[in-house]
């Protein structure tokens, strides 16, 4: 609901004076009669007044008079979005080096997938106009969330992701296949598959390469992400006992494989050694590949004033009764 004219609600203000002005009273009338008797009787029959009544009437009719000028309207307003038609398929590594506590979520040591979930959704965040899916992979690949506008749905399987969800290994070859077969719809503008993986390609039947020359015939950009410290990592373990003790774990990603990937696909290879170096990275494909989108609004307005205006003929008309039977 809105008003065509708010600058003449103002004009409310006025009420309260002009209510106080008729308010006020001036001296108390004074009769001289020639015995207290008739004045007694004149006591006996007395009756209320109904000049407050019509008073409260009149200024009600003058503001609603007033909102009725302001012209209220009611609106119904259809809002149309073009998706960019970027289709940007998100691939994830879940496998049981994810438990690696390299990184740290809110200043706190996390494991690399929660990290990587928040991360990530904050650049699902940032995309309100792509249609992104997810994946995640292990052992083999496992669709997660298909392309989609619905990124309120997105963000619910994204939090389902956990590690072990996938039989353990890490099958990137096998990963990049499975994205690439989900990128199929030709009429996008452009298609990308952001794969994250904190390892080396030891499952799985499709080598890497060969999974990128197929990326690169359909011309699909495949941007790599190798997540995890330079050198040794601590990552929680269960020993024989049922105890949990940690242990340093040698990173060994294969960045050179990664790398090839993506210039194969016209894209970049990134390494996260933290938090705010993944954070980055994410920011940086998010500028690189722009997107852009279409708004059109349809509004439609019911004029509203008549109700208040037939309002205030109403008192109005209610007080000119009232003044007629007043007269003689």
């Amino acid at each position: 609901m809105r008003f065509l004219h708010p600058e003449l609600l103002w004009l409310l203000t006025l009420i309260p004076f002009l209510a106080l002005i008729r308010g006020r009273r001036g001296p108390a009338p004074a009769l001289i009669f020639s015995t207290t008797s008739l004045a007694s009787s004149l006591a006996a029959g007395r009756r209320t007044s109904p000049g407050r009544i019509l008073t409260a009437v009149r200024l009600l009719a003058c503001a609603l008079l007033i909102v009725s000028l302001a012209e209220p309207q009611q609106g119904n307003t259809t809002t149309e979005i073009t998706a960019s038609g970027i289709d940007i398929m998100l691939a994830v590594d879940v496998s049981g080096s994810m438990h690696a506590l390299d990184f740290t979520l809110h200043g706190q040591p996390a494991n690399r997938l929660d990290v990587i979930k928040s991360v990530v959704s904050q650049f699902i965040d940032a995309r309100p106009n792509d249609r992104i899916g997810l994946l995640a992979f292990a052992d083999q690949p496992h669709l997660i969330c298909p392309l989609t506008l619905d990124h309120d749905w997105l963000r619910k399987r994204l939090d389902a992701v956990s590690i072990g969800m996938v039989d353990d290994g890490t099958a990137i070859g096998s990963a990049i296949g499975a994205g690439v077969n989900r990128l199929n719809d030709k009429d996008a503008k452009s298609r990308i598959l952001i794969l994250l993986t904190d390892g080396m390609n030891n499952s799985g039947k499709v080598p890497p390469l060969v999974a990128a020359e197929a990326a690169e015939t359909m011309k699909i950009k495949v941007y790599t992400i190798g997540a995890g410290t330079k050198g040794e990592a601590p990552i929680p373990v269960v020993d024989s006992f049922g105890r949990k003790r940690m242990v340093r774990m040698k990173v060994d990603i294969d960045e050179d494989t990664l790398n090839k990937i993506a210039q194969m696909t016209g894209a970049r290879y990134f390494r996260a050694t933290d938090t705010q170096s993944l954070e980055k990275i994410y920011e940086e494909i998010n500028s690189m590949e722009t997107t852009s989108r279409t708004i059109k609004n349809f509004n439609h307005y019911r004029e509203l004033f008549p109700i208040p205006l037939l309002a205030a003929l109403l008192l109005l008309g209610f007080e000119l009764l009232r003044e007629q039977k007043r007269l003689p």
